[in-house]
Formats: structure tokens, sequence, C-alpha cells
């Protein structure tokens, strides 16, 4: 079994990660000194984090202008029962969060220290913030191109908006192509960081506090185990992902966020020297972590794998939200990466700092350093630490699934739904046994490729997103909206 999974791992490395990194994760060639610990500047990065700025200026600092409106809307204070929809706004936003509160927001940010040192924690919460103007835009866009499916299901996002919007500016052929491409990018996300990087990382930890599992026939088992509970729930389409998302979302979080908290409140006297370290950091980076366009590149980069803003993953399930007004749902889908990113990630980089985690040999990397940095504050949490791990790889795994079964629908059709999701539950199981680098890398090229295709149409379509903005913030505060 153990050879057959090792010819297993490097065939994907061989002819899956390589070929399609090539073809779409390119490094651009002006900046990679080749100094260690450093990184090379993928193009994707580039894109996002200049998409990012251009919306937050493009929509007059969105982010902060509508987040009250935002949260309001999230508390359900404008729900109406004649509003077209299958799932409340918190419901969708759960889905969404479920989504990118994955195991980038334990292991990514370590996995980010790890690589370009404590300053990579500034430059994430940075990308963070911008991308709440994208978020923004790309889930209002998702809510205006919805469709209702021939099953009676809502269906929405960029395969919808780049296809059916850039007809409407006069370039239906780019936004036919746009869209089947950003379709097949999101079906390989969804199988790669949005499942088996998933179940790489909580085999991991599981493993780590459970030895017996740790060798292949354990991989295996934990595989088996997880594709089955998933099955459980992604068999029952968006309604149930939504209501399991409900639950999970905010329970997983308060598990997280009270020990990171416990864990900071206990440090306090540390945290001014913690932040100190941080930005300075991020500008005068420490030899040994690289420079500093290198910190600032990891710090982005992991930003965007964990909250995912203008990938266009999000706008799928926001898309089935209940509500009449497409920028009411864009609002209140800003918070996402809010939580995400400034909250969460934030959360996870102080504490992996004040413990002196990201400094320490023998606390590893990825998740095996936050476990570290958790359990030499609270002795035994790593065993808290991985249920937390499975909650949020298992909510993480079933609101990608739907991301990915949107899109397959597209290309071919509702009849071939149950192998998609067949396929899904095969690529969980092969998360488990398949090496943490490969998987990572498949993940990070698949999920942040999707960004090429739907930035395009978003920042084409910025013009009409900016006018209904306008419009709807007009008329709330004339008083036209009741809660």
């Amino acid at each position: 079994m153990s050879a057959f999974l090792a010819q297993l791992d490097a065939f994907f490395q061989a002819f899956v990660v390589g070929p399609i990194s090539a073809l779409i994760f390119f490094d651009l060639a002006f900046w990679d000194d080749g100094q260690p610990g450093e990184t090379a500047l993928p193009a994707v990065v580039c894109w996002l984090a200049i998409a990012a700025l251009f919306f937050t200026l493009r929509f007059r600092f969105v982010s902060v202008r509508g987040f009250r409106h935002g949260s309001e809307v999230v508390r359900g204070l404008y729900a109406r029962a004649e509003d077209r929809g299958e799932i409340s706004p918190f419901q969708a936003l759960s889905a969404a969060l479920a989504a990118t509160l994955g195991l980038g927001n334990i292991a990514g940010v370590a996995t980010a220290v790890g690589i370009g040192g404590p300053g990579a924690v500034f430059w994430m919460v940075l990308a963070g913030a911008l991308g709440m103007s994208a978020k923004f835009a790309e889930v209002t866009l998702a809510q205006m191109y919805r469709v209702t499916r021939s099953d009676g299901h809502v269906s929405g996002g960029p395969m919808h908006y780049l296809r059916a919007g850039l007809a409407e500016l006069g370039w239906p052929r780019l936004g036919a192509v746009l869209a089947v491409v950003f379709a097949v990018m999101c079906i390989g996300g969804s199988f790669g960081g949005g499942n088996m990087y998933q179940a790489n990382q909580a085999f991991a930890q599981f493993a780590n506090v459970v030895p017996a599992f740790s060798g292949t026939g354990g991989a295996v088992a934990f595989g088996v185990a997880l594709s089955a509970l998933v099955g459980l729930v992604i068999i029952g389409g968006i309604r149930r992902i939504g209501e399991v998302a409900a639950l999970l979302v905010p329970l997983m979080c308060g598990i997280y966020l009270i020990a990171g908290f416990a864990i900071l409140a206990l440090h306090w006297a540390e945290l001014p020297a913690a932040f100190v370290t941080i930005v300075r950091g991020a500008f005068a980076p420490d030899a040994a972590f690289g420079g500093a366009v290198g910190v600032l590149i990891t710090g982005f980069r992991r930003a965007a794998f964990s909250n995912e803003a203008g990938c266009g993953s999000a706008p799928i399930a926001h898309s089935a939200a209940t509500t009449s007004e497409p920028v009411r749902q864009g609002l209140a889908a800003l918070l996402e990466p809010f939580v995400d990113t400034v909250i969460v990630c934030n959360m996870t980089g102080l504490v992996v700092v004040v413990t002196g985690a990201y400094a320490a040999p023998e606390a590893g990397s990825g998740i095996a350093m936050t476990s570290w940095a958790f359990a030499s504050v609270f002795p035994g949490f790593e065993y808290v630490l991985s249920l937390a791990a499975l909650l949020f790889a298992y909510a993480t795994m079933i609101s990608w699934s739907y991301y990915g079964e949107q899109c397959w629908v597209q290309l071919f059709g509702l009849r071939s739904l149950l192998a998609y999701k067949l396929i899904f539950l095969l690529f969980t199981w092969a998360g488990a046994v398949i090496s943490a680098g490969a998987v990572l890398e498949f993940g990070d090229l698949m999920i942040l490729g999707m960004a090429f295709p739907n930035l395009v149409g978003v920042v084409l379509l910025s013009g009409k997103i900016s006018e209904a903005l306008e419009d709807y913030l007009a008329r709330l505060r004339r008083g036209q909206f009741q809660r």
C-alpha cells in the first residue's frame, strides 16, 4: 500500500501540479533573486492586489461605508417574505465563511510566518482589508445575474455574470470564454484547495494527537471516514449545506477564538512587542526570512488563499441568498474577509508570535506550529485544536463541493451531477494520503487561478456595480427600506 501511495503522489505532482502550474501560475521574472526563504512573484498575486486596490478606490471605500449596514443585513433586519432565494443572508455568509474559514486560517498563517517571518501577518491583514471591496463587487454581480435552473434551484456566480454581463457590454465571445475557463478552474479548486488540502491538514493534526493513525493504514482509514461524513451533507444540496454551515461556523470560530484570545490575554504584556515585531518584519525583515518583497508576497498569497476575495468562489453561495437587492447581499458579503483574515488570521499570527512558536525549531511548520503555540500555554490543547481543525476542514469541504457542483452543471448538465459528487469524495480520500507539498501547490494554483477570468469581468462591469451601489445607498438614506 505504501508503494502505491508513493507512486500516486509522484504521479499527481508530475502530471497534474507541474503542467497546470506551468500554464497558469507562472512567476514574474523581474523579481526572484533566489535568496533563502524568499518566494518568486506569482502574477496572480499581483492581479489580486491591484484589483483589490482598484475596487477599494472605485467604490469609495465601500468596506467602511457599508460595514454597519452589512452587519444589519446579516442579522436579518431587512428580510422580507417575498424575497427570492433558497437560504437566508446569514446562512449564505456562513456557507461562504465555511469555505474560507478552513485550515488556511490555522495552518496557512503559520506557513506564511514560517516562510516570511512575522511581517507576513501585517500584509495578510492589509490584503484582507482591501479584499472586502473585491468581495462586495463579485457578490453583487452574482445576485444581479443569478438564474433559476430547470430543477428549481438558484444558480449564480462568475460562470453566469461573465457570460451575460460581458454580452451586455458587447463582448459575448470574451464572456463565454472567461465563463468556461472559470468553471474549469473552480472545479479544480473544489477538488484541490477546497477539498484535498483540508483533508490533508486535518489528517496531519489528527495523526499528531492520535499516533495510531500516523501510518499509511491510518491515512487510508481517515480518508474513508471523512469522505463518508462529507457525503452525508453534500447530497442534500445548498439548503443542507447552509443549515450545517450556520451551526458549524459559530461553533468552530467560538472554540478557536476563545482559546486564541485567552492566550493573548495571558500574554497581554508581550502584545505591544508582538505588534512591533510584526510591523518591523513587514518593512525591515530579518535577513533569515528574505527581503521585504518576499514577505509582502508571502502575506498576500496566504491571504488570497484564505479569504478568496476576487477568486469568484463565494459569489456562488451568496447568489442563493434571499434578497431582492443585489447590493444588499454584496454589503453583507464584505464582512467575510474581515472575519476570515482581519480577525481569525490576525489572531493566529499574534498567538504564533507572542508564544515564540515562529522562532522555535521544535514547533515545526504549518498546523504543527499553531498546535505547538496553543499547547505551550494550554497543555493538551492539541486535542482541542484537532477537533477545531476537523470542523474547519469539514465545513470548508461541504461548501466547496457546492461551488464545484454549480460549475460542473454549467459544463456537463444536471444529469452528470452524481458523477461530480463521487469524484469529489474520491479527492477527499486522496487528500489524506498524498503529500502536503503537492496538495498545497495544487490548491493554490487552482483557487488563485480562478481570479484571472473572474476579475477581468468584474473590472469591466465595475461601472454597473458603482451605479447600483450609489442608487441603493441613496434609497437607504431616504428611508425607503424598512427594518
